[in-house]
């Protein structure tokens, strides 16, 4: 990590504000396709994109290489479905918040040092107290497709990591790709219709694929080639504070000094997990 640890981070940041501008536009498709129409079109066009510019080689993998990917693209699959489901039902910050819990259990689970659950937690509260306004009178078939897309992203996240590891560059992630895109295609034209190949639908679903599927998950897999799970799973916790300040320079939603103190104690827990990381990976002198 010497001279380089913030490379990976950085690529999660990124990745962290791709898919929330990704998801402003998924907004625009919805009320058009509703939500499997618009996971089949993120999902198929992010595979067809992928496929083309990667060619992945189908030979000389194993069975163990055949099943990582297979599970990869069926988490991915369902992370989509379930959340998608879930923003149908219940406010996008809540179901975001419910979401991110996956992640955060995960860096729990996954962690062998003490400190880092420290970090877990200090990010679990951020988390809480940025979702707090938007958890009154949640609907809970909402709420519940939330907390399995968050188990789903949890699934995602490891996954992502043996993938990376086991394909060459990012032919594991285009092949994972086809497969999510194989179990969601048929539920969106189902759902949606004729609707679903309208030229502006399939715009933004193209604008959606790259913003949502083909660069942050692009930008994730290369970075859990460079970090842990764990931390991984811990940096995730930003995606709640990045959709705040988003809101708030974008869109010039108000921020209050809860959500201020959220974002800020989420940003302290990330930041104190690279840095744990990097102490780790930095030999002594």
């Amino acid at each position: 990590m010497r001279g380089g640890g913030l490379g990976p981070v950085a690529l999660v940041v990124a990745g962290g504000f791709s898919v929330q501008f990704g998801a402003s536009l998924a907004v625009l498709i919805m009320p058009r396709t509703g939500a499997a129409g618009v996971v089949a079109l993120r999902l198929a066009l992010a595979a067809l994109a992928m496929l083309v510019i990667c060619r992945p080689k189908v030979r000389g993998y194993t069975r163990a290489d055949w099943s990582t990917v297979l599970i990869f693209g069926v988490t991915m699959a369902g992370m989509n479905g379930l959340f998608y489901q879930a923003a149908e039902r219940i406010p996008l910050g809540a179901a975001v918040t419910l979401e991110v819990l996956g992640p955060l259990a995960l860096s729990v689970f996954a962690t062998r040092q003490w400190i880092n659950v420290v970090w877990a937690g200090l990010a679990l509260a951020g988390v809480a107290l940025l979702g707090v306004a938007g958890f009154g009178g949640l609907d809970l078939a909402g709420a519940a497709f939330a907390l399995g897309a968050g188990a789903c992203w949890a699934a995602y996240i490891v996954f992502s990591a043996r993938t990376g590891r086991r394909f060459p560059q990012a032919d594991g992630l285009a092949l994972a790709l086809g497969v999510a895109a194989v179990l969601s295609l048929p539920l969106g034209v189902v759902s949606a219709g004729a609707k679903l190949f309208d030229p502006m639908t399939l715009l933004l679903g193209a604008a959606v694929a790259l913003m949502s599927s083909v660069l942050p998950y692009t930008l994730e897999m290369i970075a859990l080639r460079r970090m842990p799970a764990s931390t991984f799973a811990v940096l995730m916790s930003l995606e709640p504070a990045i959709a705040a300040g988003a809101g708030f320079l974008v869109l010039h939603q108000a921020l209050s000094l809860v959500d201020a103190l959220a974002i800020a104690l989420v940003i302290g827990a990330s930041v104190g997990a690279v840095r744990s990381q990097s102490r780790r990976k930095v030999p002594s002198a």
